[in-house]
């Protein structure tokens, strides 16, 4: 494998170099000298980024790396790729969901159990051919739910496909799949929806275990009343219970989930003055220089943090904030529009719900989005501050800081947040444009701290692969390709995060993973984290005071537990407590945190 370290090539064999010179060209004519008009200057590179230009291939595509290291992948299984046409998104790899010790990764023909007991040397466990895209998984105990949007799918999940505009094996919806038995899946329940299920949402209770709901966002067509009853393909103004300008509720018993079924259907797009059920963005231009934006009659993804009652959706033209404080009946409680936005995609909370990031998936994905020409915004993130977790304030924008080529499928795509207490940073997918780490911290000024990228799958024509998703999970980030497979990589120290900070976010462990299900990260009070909130501090406007309190740090932990140390670490806590008054911004929230931490390894 080829690869690029910071501006660094190396290869198995000789790599191209690249130069640009100029001649000093004398001419000399009857005795005189003279000297030629001087050279036009040179034509200045695309970019200098290590990422950019990077040669293509399948299995041996140039690398360039940063601040992350890949120490595990596999190729798609057999029966998931085509040899012959490797962007064939009908067997490419989607979305990802984790339950312990497995990995699910849903995929247009079906899904894929992993089991990343050890992550560096993945084991592929259980395939499930099941077609019907777009796949996306989530996961509950033993259950599966996984989002069928296309209508070649089958309520039996045969591979023969459906035939007609009515075909009464047709199914569109959320499968429900008891995986107790991991390698003998079975399908339990099949929830019809009106648009099929391109994603979906697992929405928890901390008050209620024997349900969990599901958000169901269909973005499709309607199906034919014919084919399922009571849906309608009309305007609002021709028939107010229209299949559009809605999302669908599902309900699943945990106990009996083959009794799951559609509870409500909330017109969260409508005006609350009026009712009218169209009431946010009715699509089309904001003017010059402006992205044409999709209607919103949909949601793509509605991303939900239960521990605060709320979430967010990013809903074709809008952004959403609701209030699913009852799960049943959400309520939109703020809205934004950006004229740099195309098509709403996905969103993510920090771990405080101060901030919520949207990503605008320009051009479905399927697109060079990433070009030199592009504008930066468009097809970027946007980055809102979240006041009183009930007002949304557009803060600022990151997209990808290297330009990708016309061979490269590439726009911001799903991440997740990584668990480095004191600070906002996200690992997130770009397609081609590969993976892309970023601090968000102060949502206003989002830089990159890390990356991964590979060339492009093809030298002669754009075919779709790249990175779908990027997540974190109990210490590693897990990426799936939707050309080349699964992809497993770790962080490493570099001037942007310390060794302190990375075995601080490794320390989180969770039992679960969702794509748009956002559980709080709680950091265990150890002297690791500690030393990660001082790393922190010492970048900002604390940094005198850091190397006397990493002094003290070492002679408390060198004592032996007992009343001493206890004593010495609630000095210390106060001590900490005591200085946030004279703090501000990110640094105040990072002495507030070490302060509970050297509290909570006193106790």
């Amino acid at each position: 494998m080829r690869s690029r370290y910071n501006g660094m090539v190396e290869s198995s064999g000789a790599m191209p170099t690249r130069f640009a010179g100029a001649a000093l060209l004398l001419v000399v004519t009857l005795g005189a000298c003279t000297t030629a008009p001087p050279p036009e200057a040179p034509t200045p590179p695309v970019s200098t980024d290590p990422r950019y230009g990077l040669e293509p291939g399948w299995r041996d595509a140039e690398v360039a790396v940063s601040a992350v290291e890949l120490v595990a992948h596999r190729d798609r299984p057999a029966g998931f790729f085509d040899p012959d046409n490797l962007g064939d998104l009908l067997v490419g790899f989607s979305d990802m969901a984790f339950r312990g010790d497995l990995l699910f990764v849903g995929s247009f023909h079906g899904f894929n159990i992993y089991d990343i007991s050890n992550p560096s040397s993945p084991t592929l466990r259980t395939s499930f051919v099941c077609p019907g895209g777009q796949g996306d998984p989530s996961i509950y105990g033993d259950l599966l739910f996984i989002s069928v949007e296309m209508p070649n799918a089958r309520i039996d999940c045969g591979t023969q496909g459906t035939s007609g505009a009515v075909d009464p094996d047709r199914f569109r919806g959320v499968r429900i799949f008891d995986v107790s038995d991991i390698d003998n899946p079975r399908q339990v329940a099949a929830v019809q929806t009106c648009r099929g299920s391109h994603t979906h949402t697992l929405v928890t209770d901390e008050d209620n275990d024997e349900v969990v709901w599901i958000y169901v966002s269909g973005t499709a067509g309607v199906r034919p009343e014919a084919e399922l009853a009571g849906c309608s393909a009309r305007p609002p103004a021709e028939d107010t219970a229209t299949a559009y300008f809605r999302i669908e509720i599902i309900e699943v018993p945990l106990s009996a989930p083959q009794n799951a079924t559609i509870v409500n259907a909330p017109r969260i797009f409508a005006d609350p003055a009026t009712g009218e059920i169209a009431g946010l963005w009715p699509g089309g231009g904001h003017g010059a220089g402006s992205q044409e934006t999709s209607t919103t009659n949909q949601c793509h993804d509605i991303t939900v943090y239960p521990h605060y009652d709320i979430a967010a959706g990013a809903c074709s033209g809008n952004g959403i904030l609701l209030d699913i404080s009852d799960p049943v009946n959400p309520v939109r409680i703020d809205e934004v529009l950006d004229p740099n936005f195309a098509y709403w995609h996905s969103a993510n909370f920090n771990n405080d719900a101060t901030t919520v990031l949207f990503t605008d998936e320009w051009g479905g994905g399927g697109a060079p989005r990433c070009l030199a020409t592009d504008n930066p915004r468009w097809g970027a993130n946007a980055i809102f501050r979240l006041e009183d977790r009930s007002e949304m304030e557009l803060a600022g924008y990151f997209k990808l800081p290297v330009p990708q080529t016309e061979l490269e499928n590439c726009v911001a795509h799903n991440g997740s947040i990584i668990p480095v207490p004191g600070r906002d940073i996200m690992a997130q997918a770009w397609y081609q444009g590969g993976m892309s780490i970023f601090d968000f911290t102060d949502p206003a000024n989002p830089y990159e701290i890390a990356y991964f990228d590979r060339g492009p799958i093809d030298a002669r024509q754009m075919q779709l692969a790249g990175l779908w998703s990027t997540y974190w999970y109990n210490g590693r980030i897990y990426g799936s390709e939707i050309g080349r497979g699964l992809d497993v990589f770790r962080l490493t120290p570099s001037e942007h995060l310390t060794q302190n900070e990375i075995d601080a976010a490794e320390s989180v462990v969770v039992d679960f993973f969702n794509a748009q299900h956002q559980d709080r990260f709680e950091w265990p009070a150890t002297f690791t984290v500690a030393r990660a909130l001082l790393d922190q501090l010492a970048r900002g406007t604390m940094g005198g005071h850091i190397a006397q309190w990493r002094a003290e740090l070492d002679r408390i932990e060198a004592l032996a537990a007992g009343a001493e140390r206890r004593s010495a670490l609630t000095e210390a806590a106060e001590g900490v407590a005591a200085m946030r008054a004279h703090a501000t911004g990110a640094d105040a929230r990072r002495l507030e945190l070490l302060s509970e931490t050297l509290s909570g390894l006193a106790q």
